[in-house]
């Protein structure tokens, strides 16, 4: 496993599964996102506190690979980059099984912030995120 700025472990719910005893692939960006969100307030930062000031960062765009299927009760463990490209905030994302470490899903989010209902250049969120960017 390659280094990350964060990891977070979960399991799989089996609701989650479709008929095929898989986990249905839309439930990856619930596990994806959760990981993002837990990140930030692993940091101290939230995304409410960002609403209050103002300052709305929501995903522009998702690309997704799925690599191996994770089944019902598994554990697995999500992981992030960060980095940054021009306004947008890249969140690189892999999804590993605990029981072999295989790779599951490798994704990239792109994020972007909106003030005012006009997307900004990020600098905004740069004084709670510069310090975690690879490319700083």
């Amino acid at each position: 496993m390659k280094e990350y700025l964060y990891k977070l472990e979960m399991k799989t719910r089996d609701y989650e599964c479709d008929i095929q005893g898989v986990v249905n692939n839309a439930n990856y960006i619930h596990y994806l996102e959760a990981t993002r969100h837990e990140w930030l307030v692993s940091t101290g930062i939230s995304f409410r506190k960002w609403h209050e000031e103002g300052i709305e960062t929501m995903v522009s765009e998702i690309s997704i690979k799925y690599k191996a299927s994770l089944h019902g009760q598994e554990e697995f463990i999500s992981c992030l980059n960060l980095h940054r490209d021009g306004p947008r905030f890249i969140f690189d994302q892999d999804i590993y099984r605990k029981s072999d470490m295989r790779l599951c899903v490798s994704a990239q989010v792109s994020t972007i912030c909106v003030i005012d209902g006009r997307v900004t250049r990020g600098d905004e969120v740069l004084p709670y995120l510069g310090k975690f960017l690879e490319n700083a």
